[in-house]
């Protein structure tokens, strides 16, 4: 109950980069958590994980893309739309490897969101 809260409190207070950061944080979460359940035999773990992580994909990170900013973000909508695409057959036929497949494609597009946030960090200390 308390994380709940913390996580309500940090998203109400939480600018647009923290909050798309936040979905980074969650898909990866969700990735790992499917991982786990596929090695434990946890059906259920697995479903309601790789399900989150289509979620949080398909409704968080494609939804909050301005389709019209140009061609990256048609590059990243196409890219999400792949990865759903990819964790939902992972879902069905339990393949740990689709599941870290998406993770590879997506970790330097996490890092480059993260590093975004550091940039006006680096240009204020010069």
């Amino acid at each position: 109950m308390y994380r709940k809260v913390g996580l309500e409190t940090d998203v109400q207070g939480a600018s647009p980069h923290r909050l798309v950061t936040m979905l980074f944080d969650g898909v990866f979460d969700a990735m790992s958590q499917a991982r786990a359940g596929i090695e434990n035999g946890n059906t259920e773990l697995k479903n309601r994980s790789l399900s989150r992580a289509v979620r949080i994909l398909d409704e968080g990170l494609k939804a909050s893309l301005n389709l019209q900013a140009g061609p990256l973000a048609n590059d990243l909508n196409d890219l999400y739309a792949y990865l759903c695409m990819r964790l939902t057959k992972a879902n069905l036929h339990g393949d740990i490897a689709a599941i870290e497949e998406c993770q590879r494609i997506l970790t330097p597009v996490r890092e480059a969101w993260t590093a975004i946030a550091q940039a006006p960090e680096v240009l204020r200390a010069a």
